[in-house]
């Protein structure tokens, strides 16, 4: 893994947290981007080297919608880039970690993403992101 790409953090309401997080970071957002396969909108913050990215559910059926149901809004998952998704998904299995998605998705800020279960990594719901290369 090569750094923290960004800390995804699950909101009820996008438009009033980028508010929030505006007033926080000292910057507005710079991107607001839909992922529709995954029922959810998002907003991305910049902060030196470092992305904050906020999500909120667009149906009641998302993965973001039950998260927010089950612990409310806060701390979603940690992401962090790599060079080769699907290398790393390969070694991070042979480690025995357990993989959400075996075969990378698009994901928002053009990145492909995958997924490791928090029950395999202490509770912590951990995305891979490689930068999707045009």
């Amino acid at each position: 893994m090569d750094k923290i790409e960004h800390i995804g953090i699950a909101v009820k309401d996008l438009e009033t947290s980028n508010l929030l997080f505006e007033k926080l970071l000292g910057a507005p957002h710079y991107k607001i981007e839909e992922v529709a396969s995954e029922g959810v909108k998002t907003s991305f913050f910049q902060l030196g080297p470092n992305k904050i990215e906020l999500l909120e559910a667009t149906n009641a059926d998302s993965p973001i919608a039950k998260f927010l149901e089950k612990k409310g809004e806060g701390v979603h998952h940690i992401a962090f880039a790599v060079t080769d998704i699907v290398a790393e998904i390969a070694r991070l299995k042979d480690e025995g970690f357990r993989v959400l998605n075996e075969t990378p998705k698009r994901g928002a800020d053009n990145k492909w993403v995958a997924f490791l279960h928090p029950k395999s990594t202490n509770g912590v719901l951990i995305e891979l992101c490689q930068e999707i290369e045009d």
